[in-house]
């Protein structure tokens, strides 16, 4: 299987939108692996000079290029994987992930987040990482361990959606912002647009469940992904309509809705319609089992379609 490398350029990024009609801009086989270097952050984003803290270059270069912009997430991609048709499944397994910076930013803006009633100014934080100890230090000298992960995995979205913010999570994955999904971990996707067209951005450091102001620690991060096309979903996932995940210890399912209602039933019926794929067990079995054994998390309260998490520890039914 061969190894990739796509740097982040203004030729090969796109500045917060996906659509199925963009081209790929690189195309692979099934079962190769991909170094995606990504970088976060507009102008408006950036660490005053007094600070010290440099920007990487790739990152200054995307900024002036003034890039046609929609959302706030700046994607590699996309990469194509060869042989990809609508109605497959694509695995994509987070192999490693490595920081592009020596800080992130965190921070909220008006109308946005949570509680946007609450906090109707502007506010950012410049906040350093260190490397070596994989901890950051915020302004009141709290040291918090990093937990990187991608906030955006995602292939192209259905073609009559046409051009979408990548900040709305949806089928097509996208800013899922599931800090479940960090280095060793597998996010399955459902296959729209012939070659799928992979994409990943939104690096983040850490983050709680509810990214609650809008922001995680975000930062420039490098991920080393490999690609696995499954024809038809694969057997046992021929009815993928929603984004998947697999950790070291759980196995994931994903609902997004503005209605966080509406997104906790999704992602309760995705994991009874899991667990009768895996198993013998009924629908009504499989429905008291999640009332249990499994745990439903809130992933994040503010993309517009919010998102729920459900987790099955591994082990328990097989």
């Amino acid at each position: 299987m061969a190894l990739h490398y796509l740097a982040p350029t203004p030729a090969t990024v796109r500045f917060g939108m996906f659509d199925a009609a963009y081209p790929p801009v690189m195309t692979v086989a099934s079962g190769d692996t991909v170094v995606l270097e990504c970088v976060s952050g507009g102008t408006e984003s950036m660490p005053p000079s007094e600070m010290g803290l440099p920007i990487p270059p790739a990152l200054q270069a995307i900024q002036a290029a003034n890039l046609p912009r929609m959302g706030g997430h700046i994607l590699t991609g996309p990469v194509a994987i060869r042989g990809a048709e609508p109605g497959d499944m694509l695995e994509v397994h987070v192999e490693k992930i490595e920081f592009g910076a020596e800080w992130g930013f965190c921070g909220f803006r008006p109308l946005l987040g949570t509680l946007p009633e609450d906090f109707p100014e502007r506010y950012i934080t410049h906040i350093p990482i260190d490397r070596a100890k994989r901890v950051c230090k915020l302004p009141w000298g709290t040291e918090l361990p990093l937990a990187p992960f991608f906030g955006v995995m995602g292939v192209a979205p259905p073609p009559q959606y046409g051009t979408l913010s990548s900040k709305e999570p949806r089928e097509h994955g996208g800013n899922l912002d599931n800090k479940e999904l960090g280095e060793g971990s597998t996010l399955f996707l459902p296959v729209h647009v012939p070659g799928a067209n992979f994409s990943a951005g939104d690096g983040h450091g850490v983050q709680g469940d509810g990214e609650v102001c809008i922001n995680a620690l975000e930062i420039c991060l490098t991920g080393t992904f490999t690609l696995t096309l499954h024809k038809g979903g694969g057997a046992k996932n021929p009815l993928l309509r929603f984004p998947r995940g697999e950790s070291a210890t759980h196995f994931i399912t994903m609902g997004m809705n503005e209605d966080l209602d509406v997104a906790m039933k999704q992602a309760l019926r995705e994991m009874i319609a899991f667990i009768c794929s895996r198993t013998n067990l009924s629908r009504e079995q499989a429905y008291t089992f999640c009332s249990l054994a499994v745990d439903f998390h809130v992933t994040q309260t503010v993309n517009g379609e919010k998102g729920i998490h459900g987790l099955l520890k591994k082990g328990l039914l097989f």
